[in-house]
């Protein structure tokens, strides 16, 4: 099928360490399609529908209440949310019972956790620093 890589996904506006803002960079199913294209020479059209492909399924077992598990990336289980009492804000003393729905739960496997805890303490260092120099 196709061999074993590993291929490096960068979005084309990374932000850096240090730049914690609002507008951080986001990595879109073009950004994928584009790398993945650009690293195997596939053509880009036959990446993406690999790419939507792949997403279609994970989304139709899921819808199927079957759970999906990605090794070293994580495990999507559909779960049903309890029923909870909510309130509305505009008229104190009513409450109502939302029904339980359908989610999807992520959990984030081994190698995926400990890269987002490296950047986390990454960001936290970074933002000590900005702190100390602006004393």
């Amino acid at each position: 099928m196709f061999p074993a890589k590993k291929f490096a996904i960068i979005p084309p506006k990374q932000a850096t360490v240090g730049d914690v803002s609002k507008d951080m960079a986001k990595l879109t199913k073009r950004d994928i399609v584009v790398a993945i294209s650009n690293q195997t020479g596939m053509v880009q059209h036959e990446v993406f529908e690999v790419v939507q492909k792949t997403l279609d399924h994970i989304t139709d077992s899921l819808a199927k209440n079957v759970a999906v598990e990605l090794r070293n990336f994580g495990v999507f289980q559909p779960r049903l949310t309890k029923p909870r009492v909510g309130r509305n804000p505009n008229e104190p003393g009513s409450s109502f019972v939302i029904p339980p729905r359908a989610t999807v739960k992520f959990k984030a496997g081994k190698i995926m956790r400990q890269r987002v805890e490296k950047l986390s303490r990454e960001l936290k260092d970074a933002s000590e620093q900005k702190s100390v120099a602006s004393q």
